[in-house]
């Protein structure tokens, strides 16, 4: 294993406007995503020699280095999973910066989610029944809302928990989002009635339960820890990184592969649970940032419920969760641009700055990654 605790920093950030119709390919949003993380980190884009992307996004890495003018890329890469993609990439920049691949990574997402393929509508899930969709598929389970809605009535049959509990993730959001000019949500507030009025889309999950689909890109660029003390903005070091894929335990609905995760990785970053100070959660739906906030050890298991609903994970709470406004009310970028927001948290610029920010906690979804930076 390679140990590159503090080895390796972000530094640089760049995402272009969220947007539901681009009018642009997905190229041209790529490109300006990573011109302006290599700009924010004070690099050329001749310094870039290290690129990691989606297996699902559309851009082919020689026409990224073309488009640039990037001459020689020495480490690049794809992650599979989606969401759960956005850690991995960030972990395997890191391994490559850390091992000396590469000198300077950049990882990238770049989608029309809205005006091209849309994942609600299952473009990029169904599978016409083949392979383990046989058993799933035929029977009407075609796109995640669903199966995401039997998560949340199994967490309800089990421990109690409400839809208004749920509607309080996305009110805390959506409050996040209304301090975020960028945010796709930016002044439209939104109160549990609200939430709880919206039509139902996937029962027992209302529309403001599910995440945006988004037109748009966001980028990071990595680089070691020695050459960070050099360039223009505060460092942001990785202190640990995780993976987890764990197909011979009995899948559970009230549960996620983080039970497993959480306790690798806090081990690796010598922390706990206690000691994050913000989290930065994948959240395609609801039940998906309960389950994980359950799972990681944030609150017990089965009390996700009331400690959301008492305000914990909003600006000011002991947990602030997707400060920017998150896939709820921010963008669906697959966690890129809560990656953004993490960055500026403990940079101390984001537009809902957590006092005092120190240590920031990410999950990429369904468990398969986590990543937990410091300033």
């Amino acid at each position: 294993m390679v140990d590159f605790k503090d080895k390796v920093a972000i530094v640089g950030i760049g995402e272009t406007e969220y947007s539901r119709d681009s009018g642009r390919s997905e190229l041209t949003l790529a490109l300006e995503a990573i011109k302006k993380a290599v700009d924010d980190a004070g690099l050329s884009l001749k310094d870039m020699d290290g690129l990691f992307k989606f297996t699902v996004d559309s851009n082919a890495e020689e026409d990224i280095a073309a488009g640039l003018g990037i001459p020689y890329l020495r480490a690049f890469g794809q992650v599979n999973q989606f969401g759960g993609a956005a850690c991995g990439m960030v972990t395997h920049a890191a391994w490559a910066v850390a091992t000396g691949s590469c000198k300077n990574a950049v990882v990238f997402r770049a989608l029309n989610g809205r005006s091209g393929r849309r994942y609600g509508a299952g473009a990029f899930h169904a599978r016409a029944g083949e392979g383990n969709n046989a058993f799933s598929e035929p029977f009407g389970l075609l796109v995640p809302g669903q199966r995401a809605a039997m998560q949340a009535r199994r967490h309800m049959h089990e421990y109690g928990t409400t839809s208004r509990q749920l509607g309080a993730i996305a009110v805390a959001f959506r409050k996040h989002a209304c301090m975020n000019p960028k945010a796709t949500m930016y002044g439209k507030p939104m109160t549990i009635e609200d939430h709880q009025n919206s039509r139902m889309v996937h029962d027992p999950l209302h529309l403001f339960d599910i995440c945006l689909e988004t037109d748009g890109a966001c980028a990071m660029v990595l680089t070691s820890a020695e050459r960070a003390k050099d360039l223009k903005q505060k460092p942001v070091y990785i202190m640990a990184t995780a993976q987890a894929l764990t197909g011979s335990i009995p899948p559970s609905y009230t549960s996620t592969t983080a039970r497993v995760l959480g306790p690798d990785i806090f081990a690796r970053a010598g922390i706990t649970p206690k000691d994050i100070d913000f989290a930065e959660l994948y959240d395609p739906f609801t039940i998906a940032v309960l389950e994980r906030l359950e799972d990681y050890g944030f609150c017990k298991k089965g009390e996700g419920g009331p400690f959301v609903e008492a305000g914990n994970i909003e600006i000011g709470g002991t947990l602030p969760v997707n400060t920017a406004g998150g896939h709820l009310s921010e963008a669906y970028l697959h966690l890129m641009s809560h990656f953004n927001d993490a960055v500026r948290q403990l940079r101390g610029t984001a537009t809902a700055q957590v006092k005092d920010a120190e240590i920031g906690f990410l999950d990429s979804g369904q468990g398969v990654g986590a990543v937990i930076l410091r300033r």
